[in-house]
């Protein structure tokens, strides 16, 4: 088994199907372009949200298919009970209103690409059948008494740990390793914040497209928060929000307050929103930019929301939020002045 993280590879080149900037991204590309060139079968691991289709969809058209088809299917999404018939087909009256013969994903797929989402919610039955079609490249359509052979290239992707599925007996070790012979590993957004500017920038106007209504841009205030956040659904979270945004907020510009209530949960982001973590994202945007004088203006950023926090928390007594901030009265004054603040 040959195992590949996209962090682990120097960056070469980007791409029309998946967006970004970071090295992770970069990375990743130059990983599905290798393992695009090979007819070895696939496994891409990813939480929920990262944008797993979207790179079997890369790895398809990368590779010498990509004229071919490319099927889907969400092995998690159909009943178990259909399942069956869904990858494999069905031949009429094989079951009650089987009217007809039907081609499965399998079938479908063949001298193309057949993606296996959410493989590892494949119950055990399936997978031993599964199994076969990767050893022999045929199968038996339900109700069929003769096989049908294809040529597809698989791609699966799980957001599970199979490695333990496999030891709960949950899932056929056997299959694992027919499966697990490449693998790519699909960064979770909060490990990639440099993408995220152009991703919001990408999906706002594609929402404001598809809707009908004006671009709308970001706060720089509201742009730092979201780079800074923990973003637990990934890019399919920061795709739904640019939906909402655009169709919520009014004004040309999106501020902080516009955000849903689950975002701004101050308890759930006192937790999960590390400050000096906010900070690298902002020093790395800063540097990349070409920015001078960078470090003068974090600590004038710095001075300003410690001067602001402290009046708000004693209501404007220069005196006191002085002195917890470490400052003589006269040099708070003085600050105040020169970062040009309100007066309180």
């Amino acid at each position: 088994m040959m195992e590949f993280d996209s962090q682990q590879l120097e960056p070469v080149l980007d791409t029309p199907e998946m967006l970004g900037v970071s090295p992770a991204m970069h990375n990743l590309i130059r990983i599905i372009d290798r393992v695009a060139r090979s007819a070895m079968t696939v496994l891409i691991n990813g939480e929920t949200g990262t944008g797993k289709e979207l790179a079997a969809r890369t790895l398809h058209c990368r590779s010498p298919r990509a004229h071919q088809p490319f099927v889907a299917i969400n092995t998690a999404a159909i009943p178990k009970d259909l399942l069956e018939s869904e990858l494999f087909g069905h031949e009429r009256g094989a079951f009650t209103g089987a009217y007809a013969r039907r081609a499965g994903r399998f079938e479908q797929a063949n001298g193309g690409t057949l993606f296996l989402d959410e493989i590892g919610d494949m119950p055990l039955e399936l997978q031993t059948r599964l199994l076969r079609v990767l050893a022999d490249g045929e199968f038996y359509p339900v109700g069929a008494h003769a096989t049908v052979k294809v040529d597809v290239w698989i791609v699966a992707a799980t957001h599970q740990n199979l490695e333990e599925l496999v030891a709960e007996g949950r899932f056929r070790e056997d299959l694992y390793h027919r499966l697990n012979v490449f693998r790519v590993r699909i960064p979770p957004l909060r490990e990639r914040r440099e993408d995220i500017p152009l991703l919001l920038q990408h999906y706002l106007r594609n929402a404001a497209s598809s809707f009908g209504e004006a671009h709308k841009r970001l706060s720089p205030e509201l742009e730092n928060y979201l780079c800074a956040y923990h973003w637990p659904g990934n890019i399919r979270q920061l795709e739904n929000l640019c939906h909402w945004l655009t169709l919520m907020v009014t004004g040309s510009c999106i501020r902080k307050f516009d955000l849903p209530d689950e975002m701004l949960d101050l308890q759930t982001n006192a937790e999960l929103l590390d400050w000096q973590d906010a900070l690298s994202v902002w020093a790395k945007l800063q540097l990349q930019a070409g920015n001078q004088d960078v470090a003068k203006q974090a600590q004038s950023d710095f001075d300003k929301v410690l001067i602001q926090m402290a009046l708000a928390q004693f209501d404007g007594h220069r005196q006191m939020a002085a002195k917890h901030l470490g400052y003589s009265r006269n040099t708070l004054t003085r600050k105040i002045k020169v970062l040009d603040l309100p007066d309180w």
